[in-house]
């Protein structure tokens, strides 16, 4: 029996020694210790047999087999996934091809995902990274941020607001030299827009804006920023020939006004006929703009290689676009591949590029001049040509658009050698497959595709240029600017191409996102809502981030509020008058419905403001509010001689909405001496008054006296006077600053040694009754509560102030060589006064500092001794 247990135990383990390892130890344990050595491992990990237990209890309620979905699990076979359900036979064409297309569908679902989820990705990050910078920018731009510290505005404007709103009302760091030389040449501009404006006539700023752009810039042809104006004034058709800038608005005094011409098309239902002949307008200018651009192009390029070009003699359009070709196309003496030679001339790129250039009727001549050999290769095409040059919105009729897209169709949407140039002709007229939006060999710059597009763009088809503008939007601005810090990224391009399909707002802002051009954004702003081609939001949509407002249910709209405010703070400080000038514009939206028009005047007059607290003091800021001459006349600023370009119809509305709440921030600033003017201006003598004792009694308590407090009683002696020789706001407040100024007299007095006169000056003021009559100081002592507050909250000051000289005045007469008589009376009167200022400091109802207290008994016991 042992043997065959022995011979059992060895078959066994023959059973498994192909699987055995020399290097691992062989395992000698009965089943009652492996039995407890499992349990033991199992015992290291807590919970997990409970979790997994307790999971398939909650699995088994949902009806879910979880053991045998781990089973089916562990069993899976992935080798198959992509194999087909059935096995295919080698033989099995069909099978394999339907396999193959299967597969090739699924991974191109899945590539296409993965792009998807990777531009998502990619999206999302430049979107986080834009509003970050666009954050971060409008931080810095409002705080006013520079290296080394804090500037003097954002103080001033911490102790303005209290700490409150700091962010819309702070200033910046001042300009570059370079910047500035650039900002001069705009304002100027500005500035005669806004002359015009008060003069009621029209102003050509767009044309005004280009020579400023020009005097900026080295080369001004190759700006684009100077293109853009360019293209802004081809589409509103300002007049296109300017005198000198001082005269700008002379030749067009009697023309109809400009301003806001646009507006009610463009602010109003967009689906109007006024709206879509407005969309036209706004293709055909930009498309105009950009053959003109190119016509120079080619005149430069033709001065450039003269002697290649042969011009000769003859400086017509036709004989200059033939040595342009030349130069272009013709090299190694060839031809370029697929130029058609008709007549022994390049006759189709010769006639695209005279359309391209705006001499159309220059290429129907020219057609017409080589009619025989074009019609023996395509017989209608003159026809065609001429009721397309000829028409008035350059559409075909129906008859001529029919044949041309048959002739197409026929022998050149499949050529491979059909010339380039009149392939696109053909496109062009008949406006033939609109989505497909280039020609090769033809649309090889950015200009000439924007150009093919502007011409292919139809009102009535396709989304016109709305559904231009929609497709440009998916590009984005990387495709034409390019990558901003890598070689060939531009400006301006993206600014332009938006301002070519009418989104303004995004072309401002465009420029608004790059430093360099943050000029050109704003003053192009300004052109634009001149001419009525600019949406600003309602307070409510305004965003604090960026001043470009997006929205799903409404058409992009921007703060011009907002972008002047960020502009002008630069220079506020320097130059308000300036400053005050794009103000002035902000109400250029005055008459955009629905509310807004409203707001932006109040933007415009909150912005006024805010400049004249934040102006420096002086005589250039009397000259930008007012102020009185030395005879008492008043004489008005800057802001009240330009009042009718802030929508304020007489002096009433000027006091309440400019000077009384620009009083009111001030005094909140602490900036009380221009407060106090600022009330005077507005005729508000009361709260002069009332302002000059509230200020008057904060230096009386003040330890010491600095040059503000001087200013202050400055102020107030002088309002004091002219009160009195005009009898203006009798009453108690005037008394009290009376009052506190001969208290400020009394303590100079006292500091420079001359006590007796301080006593006089506070007997003078009658605060304190010092004959010894006990009823008459407690009635006087009742009746004090009933004085202004600048006086009862000086009370230990008068106090301590008389007692003081009281004390000063004892101490010199009982040191002097008077006659006894006359010293016993003097210091005998003195004794009585202190007593008197005693009693009268008991009866208050006030509760004084003990150590006032004990500070006056102890001075009356040394006057008493």
């Amino acid at each position: 029996m042992a043997a065959d247990l022995s011979s059992l135990l060895n078959a066994s383990k023959a059973l498994t020694s192909h699987l055995a390892r020399p290097d691992l130890p062989s395992v000698n344990l009965s089943l009652d210790q492996i039995e407890a050595q499992s349990r033991r491992l199992v015992s290291r990990q807590p919970g997990t047999s409970a979790d997994a237990g307790r999971a398939n209890y909650l699995l088994a309620q949902a009806h879910v087999d979880a053991p045998a979905l781990a089973n089916s699990i562990a069993h899976l076979n992935t080798q198959t996934t992509f194999s087909p359900l059935q096995a295919l036979q080698d033989t099995d064409v069909a099978g394999y091809l339907r396999h193959a297309h299967e597969q090739n569908l699924i991974s191109t679902i899945e590539e296409g995902r993965r792009e998807t989820q990777e531009e998502f990705y990619r999206v999302l990050e430049d979107r986080g990274r834009r509003d970050w910078e666009a954050r971060k920018k409008r931080v810095f731009e409002q705080l006013g941020a520079r290296v080394g510290g804090e500037n003097r505005a954002v103080a001033d404007l911490k102790k303005s607001t209290h700490g409150k709103n700091l962010l819309s009302a702070s200033v910046g760091p001042a300009p570059t030299l370079q910047m500035q030389s650039k900002m001069m040449a705009y304002d100027r501009v500005v500035s005669d827009l806004n002359a015009s404006r008060l003069r009621g006539t029209s102003y050509p700023i767009v044309h005004a804006l280009v020579q400023a752009s020009q005097s900026t810039n080295a080369d001004p042809r190759l700006q684009q920023t100077t293109q853009n104006f360019h293209v802004l004034a081809k589409i509103t058709g300002e007049p296109a020939s300017l005198p000198p800038l001082s005269h700008a608005g002379a030749h067009i005094l009697n023309a109809p006004l400009i301003e806001r011409k646009f507006a009610r098309a463009y602010l109003g239902d967009p689906e109007s006929r006024e709206a879509v002949e407005l969309r036209r307008q706004i293709a055909k200018g930009a498309r105009e703009a950009l053959e003109e651009q190119y016509w120079d192009v080619i005149e430069r390029t033709i001065q450039t290689r003269a002697t290649e070009a042969r011009l000769g003699g003859d400086p017509s359009v036709a004989n200059k676009m033939r040595a342009y070709i030349f130069l272009r196309h013709y090299h190694n003496g060839a031809w370029e591949e697929r130029i058609e030679i008709l007549a022994g001339q390049p006759l189709w790129a010769r006639l695209f590029y005279l359309v391209r250039t705006g001499h159309a009727q220059e290429a129907l001549e020219e057609a017409t001049r080589f009619q025989g050999a074009i019609e023996n290769r395509e017989s209608s095409f003159i026809s065609h040509l001429r009721a397309w040059v000829e028409s008035a919105d350059r559409r075909l009729p129906k008859p001529h658009r029919d044949q041309l897209h048959a002739a197409y169709n026929a022998h050149m949407l499949h050529s491979a050698t059909a010339d380039p140039f009149k392939l696109a002709l053909y496109k062009l007229m008949g406006k033939i497959d609109p989505a497909r939006r280039s020609v090769a060999q033809v649309t090889v710059t950015t200009e000439d595709w924007l150009w093919f597009q502007l011409s292919m763009v139809d009102e009535g088809e396709f989304g016109g240029l709305r559904g231009l503008a929609e497709v440009l939007l998916s590009y984005g601005e990387r495709h034409f600017d390019g990558v901003p810090g890598q070689k060939g990224a531009k400006r301006g391009v993206w600014a332009g191409v938006l301002l070519m399909c009418g989104q303004f707002e995004r072309a401002v802002a465009a420029l608004w996102d790059h430093h360099e051009t943050e000029v050109e954004a704003v003053h192009l702003a300004i052109a634009l809502a001149y001419h009525g081609l600019l949406r600003v939001p309602s307070r409510a949509e305004t965003s604090d981030v960026t001043p470009l407002t997006l929205s799903n249910a409404s058409p992009p709209a921007l703060s011009l509020s907002t972008l002047v405010w960020r502009y002008i703070r630069q220079f506020v400080k320097m130059d308000a008058r300036e400053a005050l000038q794009y103000v002035y514009c902000v109400c250029l939206s005055a008459d955009q419905p629905g509310g807004v028009g409203k707001e932006q005047v109040e933007n415009a007059w909150e912005l006024v403001r805010r400049i004249i607290v934040l102006a420096n003091t002086g005589q250039a800021w009397e000259e930008l509010v007012g102020g009185f001459r030395p005879d008492g006349t008043r004489f008005s600023g800057a802001i009240e001689q330009n009042a009718p370009l802030l929508k304020l119809d007489d002096t009433r509305e000027y006091n309440e909405h400019i000077l009384n709440r620009a009083a009111k921030s001030s005094e909140e600033a602490d900036r009380i001496p221009e407060a106090i003017k600022l009330y005077n201006l507005a005729g508000d003598y009361t709260t002069v008054i009332s302002v000059l004792a509230q200020a008057l009694g904060n230096t009386l308590a003040q330890p010491s006296v600095d040059e503000k407090a001087r200013t202050v009683e400055r102020t107030a002696a002088d309002v004091l006077r002219h009160y009195e020789r005009t009898n203006r706001a009798v009453g108690r407040e005037r008394d009290a600053v009376i009052r506190m100024l001969r208290v400020r007299e009394a303590m100079d007095a006292k500091d420079a040694g001359r006590v007796e006169s301080a006593l006089e000056l506070m007997e003078s003021t009658d605060l304190i009754p010092m004959d010894g009559d006990v009823a008459k100081i407690t009635k006087r002592a009742e009746e004090f509560r009933e004085l202004p507050d600048a006086l009862q909250r000086n009370l230990q000051t008068f106090l301590a102030l008389t007692m003081d000289v009281l004390a000063a005045v004892h101490q010199k007469v009982k040191a002097s060589s008077l006659p006894d008589a006359t010293r016993q009376a003097t210091l005998a009167a003195l004794r009585k006064k202190s007593r008197s200022l005693i009693i009268f400091a008991g009866n208050l109802k006030y509760r004084m500092s003990p150590d006032v207290y004990s500070y006056l008994a102890r001075l009356d016991v040394e006057i008493a001794l």
